[in-house]
């Protein structure tokens, strides 16, 4: 069961046991969204943690992704949508390290990498949460919370699992971001899709990520339940850290996006800040309205084919920009009335 704080962004990461980042095997050092704030560009805007420059990528003679340029900024969700094959898990793959790009650039800090190993980028701050979370369904909320990573206790070669102050870091972590379980010891495939989803954004914020990459985390959940992940995106987003949402609901991008990347067949269809596209030019982009709107004199020739609504292909030729426009609502208040991903 699962209740929310009055805020779900609540007190500073750094509430929870100092000693934890010190601990071998404990991962890099908590991200507590504070300090002397971010580098700024010659814009004013803040600059970007992650950029690619005309990135691509191809697979022998398979070119899966092409001259992609996205930037994503602390404090900012950038939402990236796309059809089936359009290029997105290429995309991610990219950025996390999994992957490296055979043109353009990949910028962290303003400065070119090329990661050998998805360890390369966590160290840079780079986590991705996949759509399985890499959770183990049997085990306590706390142990999943540090899998991988657990606190010890104790002088070599006897340390030991320091079983009290994971359960106490994990319980002050998850309320940080405004959610609070009944029972960490409850096996954590016992809750909800979206409660699974919150622990595994929570987790990556604790281990010190300042991008975080979420691949499709609504795609198989119910309307209330996209609406709880929503909101700890929105949580994140607040403090400080750079999303990039991978999604193919344009709703639910909407409802968190401050810039949107519309990928098709590998390469940018559109990009453009949100006080530069509304929800329905962004719906008709995603379903592929640009096509549409170029046959619609063909389609209008075929009985029983109503064309009225199609938007018009001028319509859909929407600025291509590289910055984040205004910022989204801070916190989501519902899914959309009746759509799942």
């Amino acid at each position: 069961m699962t209740t929310d704080n009055s805020s779900p962004t609540g007190a500073a990461a750094g509430t929870a046991d100092t000693g934890a980042g010190t601990e071998p095997g404990t991962g890099a050092a908590k991200s507590t969204g504070t300090g002397a704030g971010p580098d700024r560009g010659a814009d004013g805007s803040a600059a970007p943690i992650v950029e690619l420059r005309g990135a691509g990528k191809a697979y022998g003679n398979v070119r899966a992704l092409h001259g992609v340029s996205l930037a994503v900024r602390p404090g900012r969700v950038t939402c990236v949508l796309g059809d089936n094959g359009a290029g997105k898990s290429t995309l991610i793959k990219i950025v996390s390290g999994l992957h490296q790009h055979t043109e353009g650039e990949l910028l962290v800090d303003g400065e070119p990498v090329r990661f050998g190993s998805p360890r390369e980028a966590l160290d840079r701050g780079i986590a991705t949460v996949y759509q399985d979370l890499a959770t183990v369904p049997l085990m306590p909320v706390w142990r999943n919370f540090f899998l991988g990573s657990e606190m010890t206790r104790g002088p070599w070669p006897v340390r030991r699992l320091d079983i009290a102050r994971m359960k106490r870091t994990a319980d002050e972590e998850l309320r940080n971001m405004g959610i609070v379980l009944d029972d960490l010891e409850q096996p954590i495939g016992t809750l909800s899709g979206g409660q699974r989803q919150s622990v595994a954004i929570a987790r990556a914020v604790y281990f010190g990520a300042r991008v975080l990459i979420l691949d499709e985390p609504t795609a198989a959940l119910g309307v209330k339940q996209s609406g709880v992940v929503l909101k700890y995106i929105a949580a994140a987003r607040d403090r400080g850290l750079g999303v990039i949402f991978i999604t193919h609901n344009p709703h639910h991008a909407y409802m968190v996006g401050d810039h949107f990347s519309v990928l098709r067949l590998g390469t940018m269809e559109l990009s453009a800040s949100r006080s530069e596209v509304g929800l329905e030019e962004l719906t008709n982009h995603m379903a592929g309205g640009a096509e549409l709107a170029a046959l619609k004199h063909e389609l209008a020739q075929v009985r029983g084919v109503d064309v009225e609504g199609l938007p018009e292909e001028a319509d859909l030729r929407a600025p291509v920009t590289s910055g984040a426009g205004a910022p989204a609502p801070s916190v989501p208040t519902a899914p959309p009335g009746g759509k799942d991903s």
